[in-house]
């Protein structure tokens, strides 16, 4: 395996990483609205996130950041023939940070129904915005032999992709059900339970069929592992889920999102960006990558640092790892 192949499977490790941390981050958000039933309750929610959110975001800028210096030509292409819809994600993240810093700094109703709304909208948009993004990247977009986007923004909306917008969203919301129910005390640790399972079976319904699309038209057998592993881990934390088994359920839920994302990168190599007007003018990891040197000084700093990175948030999950419920929200919120 040379260096460009390593980096191609550690780049979609840490989308692995990042759609693992921050899908149930992204699920909170939205069972702000879906789940609590007053402000207390809204409260006891963001909590569960609260110490884990910026971190758990490392994960998009590492994926980022080894992409535009392994695969420049990839990096190049999706950053600017995805502008409008990564630009719309940076915005949404940026809001929902300063949601989160900002919401508590005033006790008025309307200040924080209004960061709430906020924390809600800029949860949802980039779990729907992902699925998109990574529905057109494996299904392939308008690249011309100069290795630019030609199409526009409306051709990024076709079936395929919005179905894997539609699955992105209901598995993260159902992984952040699974989370908040492991997280949280009391009657919102019940109901989470029971949205759980609402949420699963359709997130259920929805994942075959894309993943049973995805297999169709681009798999091989190591996608069909994946595949399996993916709806075998789904159905698992369903019953998890049913059997007050929390802990395995959000377990099951994280390897149903890390096989799902493993597929679609299965699917896609040795491919970054396959085009539709000509299969010569993919994307792939051989003409898309850095020089080998710059690779291999990569690797050297990747594997120093990576320890390092994942020791730290592992100890910062265990410092928060204890349930929270209304009782521990004071009566100034």
């Amino acid at each position: 395996m040379q260096l460009h192949d390593v980096w191609f499977v550690l780049i979609a490790v840490l989308w692995v990483g990042y759609f693992f941390l921050e899908g149930f981050d992204f699920g909170i958000g939205v069972l702000t609205k879906l789940l609590a039933r007053d402000r207390r309750e809204k409260r006891v929610l963001i909590n569960t996130i609260g110490p884990v959110w910026d971190g758990n975001e490392v994960w998009l800028l590492s994926a980022g950041g080894a992409t535009f210096a392994a695969f420049p030509e990839w990096y190049a292409t999706l950053f600017s023939g995805f502008y409008l819809p990564l630009l719309l994600i940076l915005v949404c993240l940026i809001v929902r940070g300063v949601a989160f810093e900002y919401r508590a700094k005033r006790n008025e109703e309307r200040w924080q129904r209004n960061w709430e709304t906020a924390i809600f909208w800029t949860s949802l948009l980039p779990a729907v915005l992902w699925g998109v993004a990574f529905g057109n990247i494996v299904r392939g977009v308008k690249i011309d032999a100069h290795k630019e986007y030609v199409g526009g923004v409306l051709d990024l909306l076709n079936p395929y992709a919005v179905l894997g917008g539609l699955v992105t969203l209901t598995l993260f919301t159902f992984h952040g059900a699974v989370f908040a129910s492991l997280k949280t005390l009391g009657d919102i640790r019940e109901r989470a339970r029971r949205t759980a399972t609402v949420l699963g079976l359709i997130t259920a319904v929805l994942a075959l069929g894309f993943l049973g699309w995805t297999q169709a038209d681009k798999g091989d057998g190591s996608s069909l592992i994946a595949m399996i592993v993916a709806v075998v881990a789904l159905l698992a934390a369903l019953v998890a889920n049913q059997l007050g088994r929390e802990g395995w359920a959000f377990a099951f839920s994280g390897i149903t999102v890390a096989a799902s994302v493993a597929m679609l990168f299965l699917t896609l190599f040795p491919n970054v960006m396959p085009s539709s007007l000509n299969e010569s003018w993919n994307l792939t990891v051989t003409n898309a990558s850095s020089s080998p040197y710059t690779l291999k000084i990569m690797t050297w700093c990747a594997g120093i640092a990576t320890p390092i990175v994942l020791l730290y948030q592992g100890w910062t999950y265990w410092v928060f790892r204890k349930r929270i419920g209304t009782q521990h929200i004071a009566d100034a919120h």
